[in-house]
């Protein structure tokens, strides 16, 4: 039976509630039950993020390999989807998984995230790995998956009545902006898989090719969707307490979409559109008052 992390149980509970609760109960039974099915041995300690452990594994016929089982929760549903999409070309490999459970067997790396190394100190290295990266993800989209279209279909409605229940906290002139990117390119989008949460602790140093990402969302539409999620990766967060933000900011833009190959405009209103959803989101959910003061600020500085 493995032993659950104290942290990531607490956390799991405090989040989760009583299904919270039951899956931990669940979790050993189910974990052994895979590492049989899978022919797999546990091979180090147990890892875990905020919404699933991570059981460093080997067998017989793979490389070394881990077994990721996730609390069940929608924005995980197309995660194993968009890995089948990649095929191992800038992403873990996948070698099996089980829907139903949320769990699959995936390649491992040693570790070390892009956010963790102390080799990349350079902030124009350290975009331009992202900027390479989500360019290599953006191929041609499975179907199935869900569409950013639709994703954001509401978001007009629902960011003025999250404004107007928290009472208003951001200017208007950033929730019209907002309103007028989410209906110029919202609707029509292209038919690209995005991994929807890219940013520096989800892409992992490998062997097997130098960076690879992980924890994918798995949607259809326009690769700008992930700018926000890059510049507000831990790596670039204190560039919005410098003396010049703006400048900084905008330059780490420009560096990103040209490694990306993305359109800048795009990719910019997108990221103003995520940064007021986000600063929202941070007051209902409890943000620390920093990071939701850096976020106000990023929403004006992408005008």
């Amino acid at each position: 039976m493995i032993d659950i992390p104290e942290a990531f149980a607490h956390e799991t509970i405090s989040r989760e509630r009583e299904p919270g609760q039951q899956w931990l109960t669940a979790l050993p039974g189910l974990a052994d039950e895979l590492l049989q099915r899978w022919s797999c041995v546990p091979d180090g300690p147990i890892m875990h993020g905020c919404i699933g452990v991570v059981i460093p594994v080997r067998r017989r016929d793979l490389p070394p390999a881990v077994i990721k089982i996730s609390f069940p929760h929608p924005g995980n549903v197309f995660e194993p989807d968009a890995f089948v999409a990649w095929n191992g070309q800038g992403a873990v490999r996948l070698f099996e998984r089980d829907d139903e459970r949320y769990a699959m067997l995936l390649e491992r790396t040693d570790g070390a995230t892009l956010a963790d190394v102390t080799d990349v100190t350079d902030f124009d290295e350290a975009v331009g790995i992202l900027g390479r990266l989500s360019h290599r993800l953006a191929v041609d989209a499975p179907a199935g998956l869900p569409r950013l279209s639709d994703i954001v279909a509401d978001w007009t409605d629902e960011i003025r009545t999250t404004a107007a229940e928290l009472g208003n906290p951001l200017p208007r002139r950033s929730l019209d902006i907002a309103a007028e990117t989410l209906r110029d390119l919202g609707p029509d989008q292209p038919e690209t898989l995005v991994h929807g949460d890219l940013h520096d602790a989800n892409v992992l140093r490998g062997d097997r090719e130098p960076w690879l990402a992980i924890d994918p969302k798995g949607y259809v539409g326009d690769p700008a969707y992930d700018t926000i999620t890059v510049i507000r990766s831990l790596r670039f967060a204190p560039l919005l307490f410098a003396s010049d933000p703006a400048t900084d900011i905008h330059r780490g833009l420009d560096l990103f979409c040209e490694a990306a190959e993305i359109d800048r405009e795009r990719a910019r209103r997108w990221a103003q559109v995520r940064a007021v959803k986000a600063a929202l989101w941070g007051r209902r959910h409890g943000d620390p008052d920093w990071l939701i003061r850096a976020t106000d600020q990023l929403a004006e500085m992408l005008f």
